[in-house]
């Protein structure tokens, strides 16, 4: 079977390696990354009633707990990465939310569903992208199991471990 080409390559997506509990966290001198992926297509609005898709990952990295990196690829060799808020997802699931260049909103269509608005804006254009809700609900559900709300400083090492890191006392 041909791999993937949107596929991590840096191993396999989501795994659970250790306990999502504050008192495993703080047995573990460093947490290793434990990426939480999923890869979807999103519709993207191309004209007034044009609409095409876009193979995208949600990344997420506990070792930057507040943000998620979505990636769109476009067929061309390069990519386009945009990265914002756990929360600020969250919270466009609910309503809608963001200002500026990044905003979201929950919505129904008849076609597919419940879906996520992303709204983008850059110095190079806009776009308006549609995902399935319940995916990224899903989604964003693993990420909050690998790290809950509020454990986001857990994820960051110690001034002890940082300082036996940076001075060879490991």
């Amino acid at each position: 079977m041909p791999r993937d080409p949107l596929s991590a390559s840096g191993g396999a997506p989501y795994q659970a390696a250790y306990p999502a509990t504050q008192a495993a966290r703080h047995q573990l001198p460093f947490r290793p990354a434990s990426p939480v992926e999923e890869i979807l297509t999103l519709r993207i609005a191309l004209g007034r009633d044009k609409v095409g898709t876009v193979p995208t990952r949600f990344r997420y990295e506990p070792a930057r707990p507040y943000e998620v990196l979505v990636t769109f690829h476009l067929g061309r060799p390069d990519e386009v990465d945009w990265v914002f808020s756990r929360e600020l997802l969250r919270d466009g699931l609910i309503g809608l939310t963001g200002q500026g260049d990044v905003r979201l909103w929950p919505a129904h269509c008849p076609c597919h569903g419940a879906t996520l608005h992303l709204a983008l804006e850059s110095p190079y254009g806009s776009a308006l992208l549609e995902a399935s809700a319940p995916r990224v609900r899903e989604w964003l559900e693993r990420t909050y199991a690998e790290v809950p709300e509020g454990a986001e400083p857990d994820c960051a090492p110690t001034d002890e471990q940082l300082t036996a890191f940076l001075f060879g006392d490991c």
